[in-house]
């Protein structure tokens, strides 16, 4: 039996990591300013990590959601904490994609409604619910079209607003940060009247953080620099450090009925504990602090790069977008100076970097760029 060939892969094979360090099955050396897709919040191989991980699975690994679980009550309390939103309530499970597919479901629920108001240019995952909101049409097969979503455009109020007017929307769902297509931020301002809107319509607002939460951005979640309280945050990849993990948290007044929602993984006692581990790296290192920082210090170093025609992002969530003649750049980041990073179509680089980079390390990305686009 061999894999199905769903990914285009490079001829490269990690096998040991460490911080923002990477070496692969011959000893080479990379830096890995991608991490995994945002994954990797705290650094590969992080110490507190691995020991809290390694004890706890001496301990017990899993036992199923049928029983007490106080790993999951610690969680809830820690990442209520560190968000800011002790007053929501927490489900716990495997992904980012079934964060979203459940989030969907409960605004469904909540309201009565079965039709969603989604943007272009959004990525919510590869499930039914999730891919149906997903502005790609080449990942959705037929079936995943049977879902009543409208597409809409970013920033566009008007349009929102007419689609709503319908009064038949379930929910309207857009990322903190849009990540696949490239690095696209909607305004403070947006996403104010977007829960304006919401409320008018009695639709339910679900922020997903997926990719932009976990202080990436230099805020916890991307929305809040707007002061924006959403029905639904999504939350998972940078959550766990590669430990599959996806959460939903609530508004307090989301009220679930026993059995509405389930999984058999989501919440076990090593995913929990990966997630705690996380916690306590990003508040004891001031990780969030430290992305707004090094972000900072990225959109200084290519202020006026020659190859760059436009950057984007927060944090340390960046979109490079290079001009024409610098095809295949990050091609060569890669094999010639061994910097992983990440695309968004061919003309976008995506920078997803662990929230422990130092400048250093940023500095020699950027030295790097420099002297691959000849200016230095």
């Amino acid at each position: 039996m061999d894999l199905l060939k769903v990914y285009k892969l490079w001829d490269i094979e990690p096998v040991r990591g460490l911080g923002t360090q990477l070496w692969d099955k011959d000893g080479v050396e990379y830096t890995d300013l991608y991490g995994g897709h945002a994954v990797i919040s705290i650094g590969h191989c992080h110490p507190h990590y691995v020991k809290m991980l390694s004890e706890q699975a001496r301990r017990l690994g899993f036992y199923s959601n049928a029983v007490q679980n106080s790993l999951q009550k610690e969680l809830a309390s820690r990442l209520g904490r560190a968000a800011g939103m002790e007053d929501y309530t927490l489900f716990l499970c495997n992904s980012g994609a079934e964060a979203n597919e459940n989030a969907l479901k409960m605004a469904s629920f909540k309201t009565g409604r079965g039709r969603v108001i989604a943007f272009r240019g959004a990525f919510h995952g590869r499930t039914s619910g999730a891919v149906a909101v997903t502005d790609n049409y080449s990942i959705q097969a037929p079936y995943n079209r049977n879902h009543d979503v409208t597409f809409v455009h970013l920033e566009d109020v008007e349009e929102v607003e007419r689609e709503l007017s319908r009064r038949d929307c379930a929910a309207v769902i857009i990322e903190g940060i849009q990540g696949v297509s490239g690095i696209h931020e909607p305004s403070d301002a947006f996403l104010r009247k977007l829960r304006e809107l919401c409320d008018i319509y009695n639709t339910c607002l679900i922020l997903d953080e997926v990719q932009s939460g976990y202080g990436r951005s230099g805020n916890f979640y991307a929305h809040q620099r707007s002061g924006v309280r959403p029905d639904f945050v999504t939350s998972a990849k940078g959550m766990g450090n590669g430990f599959p993990i996806g959460a939903l948290l609530c508004a307090p007044h989301i009220k679930p009925e026993t059995g509405m929602l389930g999984t058999t993984f989501g919440g076990n006692h090593l995913a929990c504990t990966a997630a705690l581990a996380v916690l306590d790296v990003i508040e004891s290192e001031h990780l969030i602090e430290n992305a707004a920082r090094v972000g900072e210090y990225f959109r200084k170093a290519f202020e006026g790069d020659a190859a760059i025609a436009e950057y984007r992002g927060r944090g340390l969530m960046i979109g490079l977008e290079i001009k024409p003649e610098f095809a295949g750049l990050r091609d060569r980041l890669l094999f010639e100076e061994h910097f992983f990073t990440g695309a968004a179509g061919p003309s976008v680089i995506r920078l997803l970097p662990s929230l422990t980079i130092t400048e250093e390390t940023a500095a020699r990305f950027v030295a790097s760029w420099k002297k691959l686009t000849g200016q230095i």
